[in-house]
C-alpha cells in the first residue's frame, strides 16, 4: 500500500504506511515530523539570553553555566524520552501483536502480545482536554474469566492519529483477525 498523509489530533501531519507482508501479515507504521532545529535553535537562545540578562545584573557565572547545563540535559532527556520518530504495529495472524515505538535518540520499545491473550482490537474514544478523541487499543483477555476483558493497552499513544487514520488500521486488524 502507498503512504498517505494523515493529521494527529492537533493537526499536525503524519502519516500511514502499511505493508502487507503476506495475507495473514501486516504492519502499520505512523510517522511523526523529525525535530525541529529551528524550534531548538529558538528555545535555546530564549534560556541563554535569560541567562545573560541575570549575568548581566549578578555578575555570576554560575548562572550562565548551569543555563548552559540545563538546556543540554532537557534537550537530551526531550529527544531520548520524549520526542518518538515513529510507532510500528505488526500483526501477525497466529502469532500475535508486536508493538514498537522508534524515539528521535533512536532508542526502541517494543512489545510484544501473543495471540491467545487478544480478545479484539478496538476503536474506542476517550475526554482528552477539552475534546472526545479516538484511539486504536487492544483487549486482552482475563485469564480467569476468557469472556471478559482483564486489560486495555493503547496503540499509537504518542502520534495520536485521528480517526480516518485508525479506521484504515482497524479494519486490517479486523481482516487478518477474522482470518484466524
Amino acid at each position: 500500500m502507498e503512504d498517505e498523509a494523515f493529521t494527529d489530533i492537533s493537526g499536525k501531519a503524519i502519516s500511514l504506511d502499511c505493508h502487507s507482508h503476506s495475507g495473514f501479515c501486516r504492519e502499520f507504521t505512523v510517522s511523526s515530523p523529525k525535530v525541529s532545529v529551528g524550534k531548538v535553535m529558538v528555545y535555546t537562545c530564549c534560556v541563554w539570553l535569560l541567562a545573560y540578562t541575570v549575568f548581566f545584573f549578578t555578575q555570576n557565572t554560575a548562572v550562565l553555566s548551569s543555563a548552559i547545563l540545563i538546556t543540554l540535559v532537557g534537550m537530551m532527556f526531550h529527544i531520548h524520552f520524549v520526542k518518538v520518530d515513529h510507532e510500528s504495529l505488526l500483526v501477525i495472524g497466529s502469532l500475535g501483536i508486536q508493538v514498537s515505538s522508534c524515539y528521535a535518540s533512536g532508542r526502541e520499545t517494543t512489545t510484544f502480545i501473543e495471540m491467545s491473550k487478544i480478545k479484539d482490537i478496538v476503536i474506542n474514544e476517550a475526554i482528552y482536554m477539552h475534546q472526545i478523541i479516538y484511539y486504536l487499543c487492544v483487549l486482552l483477555k482475563d485469564p480467569a474469566e476468557p469472556k471478559a476483558v482483564s486489560s486495555v493497552v493503547p496503540l499509537f499513544q504518542s502520534s495520536k492519529p485521528r480517526l480516518n487514520c485508525l479506521v484504515k488500521v482497524y479494519k486490517s486488524c479486523q481482516e487478518i483477525l477474522s482470518k484466524c
